[in-house]
């Protein structure tokens, strides 16, 4: 089906609803390499016109990618319930906008209606949204997650601690997570990204990850994040695996890239509930993904890489994730070139995957080709803070030293609990008031006081 749109005397054609929303989307270098972007602002403006008058069911006929050839689209429309999508069934795209942003509009009936909505609905609706929109609709949208404490509540916002180091050295790795766990930082999970894949290296991370949480009663979760053939291998050799790591994408040949298939997913998913680790809940999948990923593998089929990236939360929801991680800067400028896009990128992010029930957080970040800095990750920050983001990412320095790109830091988490009046996970917040890293408020104490903790923790890691 093809879609017009006359501006003046000039008519604007679309030949398939991929192509309208290609166009409709907001300027980025990705689908300008891609070559699916609009050509003008005109015409930009003239597709977000045409998409806004789309019914939203257009989407449940019209598929971006086959549905014969690729399992991700395949998962959205054969899991769609028509029961939940049956009270926003006769909205347009632009209606569905007003009906998000209205005030009787709330959590109850967003939960109501996440089940009815696909990846390319949300897309859609994200394109006619202002950045204001976008997070003003997913604040209202709390997504909780439970493992060992509890992540997503409003009015509280978590961290992963990432104490990445270039050589897996052990007790590097223990320093910069003793370091972050003294500014309050790790309710989300502990997560270390290795520099190799050997197994035995991942299992000695695990290991001593999980002989600190103990030690200390930390009530968190730890996660190594390996390729989820590897975590499969070490849950079987009984490594005390918490969380289970894959990036994913939003199509089955993107998906092949990453060497995995939902078949995949679901045994390492299956292997990690056999585990029964979690003690408030059973939430354990963590994903990351990233705009432009598809893109990079040439597996986008010349669908935009927002609507792409919202199709890869339709793969997650499927598998009750604890954490979902949009690596919103990682990929790099030929996808996102500025700050500018890369803020709005996250906003989109957060969104899209807040509507369909995923536990969205971010990581804020930017390579060093980038036409970004650290300013336009404090601006990003803020405004996801504001949008109810579930964690973001704690990092020494905000530098990461192994992974080289620059994101956010202890103190940027400290510095958004402290403006927003934001909260850590109840768990973990009575175990830091507990150890005396922090008050009953949430406020960090001195150093003097955390010392005793500091001091014991160096000698049994044999931290100098």
């Amino acid at each position: 089906m093809s879609y017009t749109e006359t501006i003046g005397s000039r008519t604007y054609r679309f030949a398939d609803l991929k192509t309208l929303m290609a166009k409709a989307s907001p300027q980025r270098s990705g689908d300008q390499l891609a070559g699916v972007a609009a050509a003008s602002e005109e015409e930009r403006v003239a597709a977000k016109m045409a998409l806004a008058q789309v019914p939203l069911r257009t989407f449940l006929n019209e598929a971006l990618v086959p549905y014969e050839s690729d399992e991700v689209t395949r998962l959205v429309i054969d899991d769609h319930s028509p029961q939940a999508f049956a009270e926003i069934s006769h909205l347009t795209v632009g209606d569905f906008r007003n009906w998000l942003l209205s005030t009787s509009t709330d959590a109850e009936a967003l939960t109501r209606i996440a089940a009815g909505l696909t990846p390319e609905m949300v897309a859609a609706v994200s394109k006619l949204m202002r950045n204001q929109d976008l997070i003003a609709a997913a604040r209202k949208r709390p997504v909780i997650t439970r493992f060992r404490n509890t992540v997503g509540l409003p009015g509280h916002m978590s961290v992963r601690l990432q104490p990445n180091h270039p050589t897996d050295d052990v007790k590097g790795i223990a320093a910069s997570m003793l370091d972050g766990l003294m500014y309050g930082c790790g309710d989300a999970m502990i997560g270390i990204n290795p520099a190799s894949d050997n197994l035995a290296a991942i299992t000695r991370l695990l290991q001593m990850v999980d002989d600190f949480r103990q030690r200390y009663q930390v009530p968190t979760q730890s996660c190594v994040l390996t390729h989820v053939t590897n975590t499969i291998a070490a849950i079987e050799k009984g490594a005390p695996v918490d969380l289970v790591f894959q990036s994913i994408a939003g199509t089955e040949k993107a998906n092949a890239g990453f060497g995995i298939s939902l078949a995949l997913l679901h045994e390492a998913y299956e292997a990690g509930l056999s585990l029964k680790r979690g003690t408030v809940g059973s939430n354990l999948m963590y994903f990351e993904t990233g705009q432009g990923s598809a893109l990079s593998a040439d597996a986008h089929f010349g669908v935009d890489q927002q609507t792409c990236e919202a199709r890869a939360y339709a793969v997650a929801r499927k598998f009750n994730p604890f954490l979902v991680n949009t690596v919103v800067g990682f990929i790099g400028p030929e996808y996102l070139y500025d700050g500018k896009q890369i803020t709005r990128a996250g906003l989109e992010d957060h969104f899209c995957g807040k509507l369909l029930g995923v536990p969205m957080g971010c990581d804020i970040c930017y390579t060093n080709h980038a036409e970004a800095d650290q300013d336009d990750m404090d601006n990003l920050l803020t405004l996801l803070g504001v949008a109810g983001i579930n964690f973001i990412m704690g990092i020494p320095g905000a530098d990461d030293v192994m992974l080289n790109y620059q994101s956010t830091s202890f103190h940027d988490a400290l510095y958004v609990r402290e403006v927003l009046d934001l909260r850590r996970a109840p768990e973990f917040e009575e175990w830091l008031e507990s150890m005396q890293i922090t008050d009953a408020r949430g406020a960090l104490l001195s150093a003097s006081t955390q010392q005793p903790l500091l001091e014991g923790a160096r000698d049994w890691m044999g931290i100098a």
